[in-house]
């Protein structure tokens, strides 16, 4: 089953676009990384899928629904990021019961534990918890809804380091426990890669990729070599970055095609090869073509 299709995706604000010709889907029951740069798109998309916002034009279906005013969606979906807000005369243990009454798969249970280990009190209000406090407990509510599309926009804004680990073991024993469609936009790809199934790597509102975490690390591979000898062998190869080692010597990442002749040129030219993160991987691709923050610099 489908819970996300998106087809032909457009969004514009004024003369500016977010989000263009976007066609991507979404199987049930899959861990997603959403990741992009500031702008790529990641937040417009998510409220597109929320409905909270309408496409300018293209189709988007949650649940074989357009998402936009429509209830079915609303019960069945939720989006946390750090705009959520909450009425000011509700106390977070109101807030928590509220969201019960709303939410058919609600599990009482997981909000209580998560509320009492990360020592909230019920007479607290949203607005007077710290950024971190804020993210902790949108956290509590995106997990103990139980929805069947669990969207989460950089949810660990703001947490410290140990809070953050917390946050991803509890989303991956819920997960374990209650699969359904879980979608993370995140800057922090590195702590999160072991978490997700896929990716759909965005750039100027574009999809550049939407592959299994699996393929995404065996993308790219490094090579380091002489500078002449290397330049005349990368004539035919997709470089995703390159920068100079010392004065005679180059490193680039190139796109993992042929990955057996790929060794086989390493030993007869005596380059080195080394492997390249996921996080790097989506670096090098969204960077910008005219390089990096050292050509600011020159």
């Amino acid at each position: 089953m489908k819970v996300v299709e998106c087809q032909g995706l457009m969004k514009e604000y004024g003369r500016s676009t977010a989000l263009h010709d976007l066609s991507f889907q979404i199987s049930e029951n899959k861990i997603t990384g959403l990741i992009g740069r500031n702008g790529a798109g990641k937040t417009t998309l998510l409220s597109i899928m929320a409905g909270f916002q309408k496409q300018t034009s293209g189709e988007m279906k949650v649940f074989n629904e357009q998402p936009y005013n429509s209830l079915f969606t609303s019960a069945n979906s939720i989006l946390v990021d750090d705009q959520m807000a909450y009425p000011i005369a509700l106390d977070l243990g109101e807030v928590l019961k509220a969201a019960s009454r709303f939410y058919p798969n609600w599990d009482e249970g997981l909000a209580k534990r998560l509320f009492d280990y990360f020592s909230f009190q019920n007479n607290q209000r949203h607005s007077e918890l710290s950024k971190g406090m804020k993210s902790t407990f949108n956290m509590i509510v995106g997990l103990s809804s139980r929805c069947a599309l669990t969207m989460f926009d950089e949810p660990t804004t703001g947490m410290d380091a140990s809070v953050r680990k917390d946050f991803y073991r509890a989303l991956l024993k819920e997960y374990i426990s209650n699969p359904r469609s879980i979608i993370i936009s995140s800057h922090h790809l590195e702590e999160m890669e072991d978490l997700l199934e896929d990716i759909l790597l965005l750039k100027h509102g574009q999809k550049l990729l939407h592959i299994s975490v699996s393929h995404l690390k065996e993308y790219a591979i490094g090579v380091t070599g002489s500078t002449n000898v290397l330049t005349e062998w990368l004539d035919d190869k997709e470089v995703l970055y390159k920068k100079g080692v010392g004065t005679s010597m180059t490193y680039v990442v190139i796109k993992n095609i042929y990955s057996e002749k790929i060794k086989l040129d390493a030993g007869k030219f005596g380059f080195e090869l080394s492997p390249v993160s996921s996080n790097d991987v989506c670096i090098y691709l969204t960077g910008e073509s005219q390089g990096g923050i050292d050509d600011v610099f020159k």
